[in-house]
């Protein structure tokens, strides 16, 4: 059961952030940019991080790397960050990659991957895999780096190791999944019986959003909605979702589904919290405490 922090989390973001969601004209460029400047004047008035803060430019794309006290030699996490491939950057995920590197005793890179309407699929996975093969130059190994995400992300960073796979590439020591968006066809049932529940995403903007990211290109496609792939022959997987979102599906379907083709993959569902609640470690002890596990994690399959 959520804390009252994360009740009173979730009514803040229902009443907030969700009815300006569901008020919001169909999207179009001019009110995606307009969302990415909002986001990035919040994250400008977030509080520094707890890690050393350097911009990488990994052959052509650019991005943060976050650097604990406690990382490392040679370990690192690679973060997608979330927001439906058409917003996002890596200043509004300073917080979080900092926490996510304390607990991994690792850097954190995040790339600033190029997003949608402007770039679509597979602009996105492209610089994903850039920064990849940027990054295994920098480190001992590719087991020695964890690929984790959040949302869009985590859609992102599955698919990033799937393509890695199907190339007969290194792959990394683990994966990190974060409310992963995986179903880009809206199948999942948590869709429907989430909508009202979900106090931060709505369902019915979701497909104008694959439309952004997509155009007319088949939302079947393994590498944009990885939960249609092969899901066998990939490295340890640990996935988060909350059982009140509408991705809760998209989460539970993939560990199903990954276990089914030989894949290990740890599943954690939690009660009462928003879509991609590790975003909320500043505000509530269930998002830290996660992150605590996101991290043990990546460092016991990263060496």
């Amino acid at each position: 059961m959520a804390g009252v922090r994360a009740r009173l989390l979730g009514l803040a973001l229902r009443h907030t952030v969700k009815r300006r969601l569901e008020r919001l004209p169909p999207l179009d460029l001019a009110a995606v940019r307009a969302s990415r400047r909002r986001l990035d004047a919040m994250a400008a008035r977030m509080a520094p991080p707890e890690a050393t803060v350097e911009a990488f430019d990994a052959d052509g794309v650019g991005g943060l790397v976050l650097t604990p006290p406690n990382a490392e030699p040679g370990r690192a996490v690679l973060h997608l960050h979330g927001g439906g491939y058409v917003v996002g950057s890596p200043q509004v995920y300073r917080d979080l990659a900092a926490r996510l590197g304390r607990a991994a005793a690792a850097a954190v890179y995040l790339p600033d991957y190029r997003l949608a309407p402007e770039h679509r699929f597979p602009a996105a996975l492209d610089d994903a895999r850039r920064t990849w093969h940027w990054l295994l130059r920098r480190v001992a190994a590719a087991r020695s780096v964890a690929v984790s995400g959040d949302s869009a992300g985590g859609g992102l960073a599955l698919a990033l190791q799937l393509s890695l796979r199907d190339r007969d590439e290194p792959l990394p020591g683990a994966g990190v999944l974060m409310s992963p968006w995986t179903d880009l066809t809206g199948s999942g049932a948590s869709v429907v019986e989430n909508a009202r529940r979900d106090c931060l995403l709505v369902a019915e903007r979701m497909p104008e959003v694959v439309t952004l990211y997509l155009g007319d290109h088949d939302r079947r496609d393994p590498l944009a909605s990885p939960l249609l792939a092969d899901l066998g022959r990939l490295p340890p997987q640990l996935v988060h979702a909350s059982r009140d979102e509408i991705l809760r599906d998209d989460a539970t379907r993939l560990a199903a589904r990954a276990r089914a083709a030989g894949t290990s993959v740890e599943l954690t569902l939690h009660g009462g919290l928003p879509h991609a609640f590790h975003l909320f470690a500043p505000l509530i002890p269930e998002a830290r405490t996660a992150i605590e596990a996101l991290g043990a994690f990546a460092r016991r399959h990263t060496r």
